[in-house]
């Protein structure tokens, strides 16, 4: 049967950012297709409400709050999940993000706080779960990247580049590590989380971000997650380096943060 590809039954993956959004999405998913998964985020009362979520289709769930900017916290994921489980088989590096800036207002502090969390999070905890990994002998991991770190738009300056060499951060090690371990990431569009209620409430900017996108909405976290269960699974098992675009068809931002130019002469 073709479905049961995507069957990771007795699988355990590691999963950041778990506590709402694409990473609590994500964990459910890997569930109910059979994995127990670690969660780990901020926010202890959110991750105890997906834990619930993961226990209900069967599965065991074991759960980390943590700040996850400390790579030593997100690199420890790696043994949290052998020392609960006995294996770690996917890992889904989901923790990023960064707030939009003019080029003017991103200092190099910002820019490097960027890749911190976007890019150094996700290497620390790959290189803590490819020797439990190695164990097992396979595993997969999967990064969650972004739109604009392969389009242009302004105020994207410091989360884009992050997200950019993310997506390459994956062509490479996905290199380094064949064949026993896959490494692929997601190009996310626009998707309804807590960071989008701002413009969920707002049916002037709602509109134009729909009518951009060229599916005529905004994505939902089982379009992402369905594609990070793809990626964990032997449905994807013949995959590995790439970035797969789950955006709704954008080759453009669908949202205009409206910065103005430069005003000539400002800055004499």
């Amino acid at each position: 049967m073709i479905l049961d590809r995507f069957r990771v039954d007795g699988k355990v993956a590691v999963v950041t950012g778990a506590g709402r959004g694409i990473g609590a999405a994500s964990a459910v998913a890997l569930a109910e297709a059979g994995a127990d998964v670690v969660l780990s985020a901020r926010s202890a009362d959110q991750l105890a409400e997906v834990a619930r979520a993961v226990e209900a289709t069967g599965r065991r769930a074991y759960v980390v709050p943590a700040n996850l900017m400390d790579l030593d916290a997100v690199a420890a994921l790696a043994d949290e999940a052998f020392d609960q489980f006995g294996r770690l088989d996917i890992v889904v590096n989901n923790v990023g993000g960064t707030i939009p800036n003019a080029l003017l207002d991103t200092d190099p502090a910002y820019l490097e706080e960027a890749f911190h969390f976007n890019v150094s999070t996700a290497h620390a905890l790959a290189r803590a779960a490819v020797p439990q990994m190695l164990k097992n002998d396979a595993g997969s991991i999967v990064n969650i990247s972004s739109i604009m770190g392969r389009v242009a738009g302004r105020g994207y300056l410091a989360y884009g580049t992050a997200k950019a060499a993310l997506a390459h951060w994956t062509r490479l090690a996905a290199q380094d590590l064949s064949p026993t371990i896959r490494v692929n990431a997601i190009a996310v569009g626009s998707v309804m989380t807590s960071a989008l209620e701002f413009v969920a409430s707002d049916q002037a900017t709602m509109h134009e971000m729909t009518s951009k996108t060229p599916l005529g909405r905004v994505g939902e976290v089982e379009d992402i997650s369905a594609a990070v269960l793809y990626l964990s699974s032997r449905a994807g098992g013949f995959i590995t380096g790439k970035v797969i675009e789950v955006d709704g068809g954008l080759q453009q931002p669908n949202l205009d943060l409206r910065l103005p130019d430069l005003e000539v002469g400002a800055g004499e």
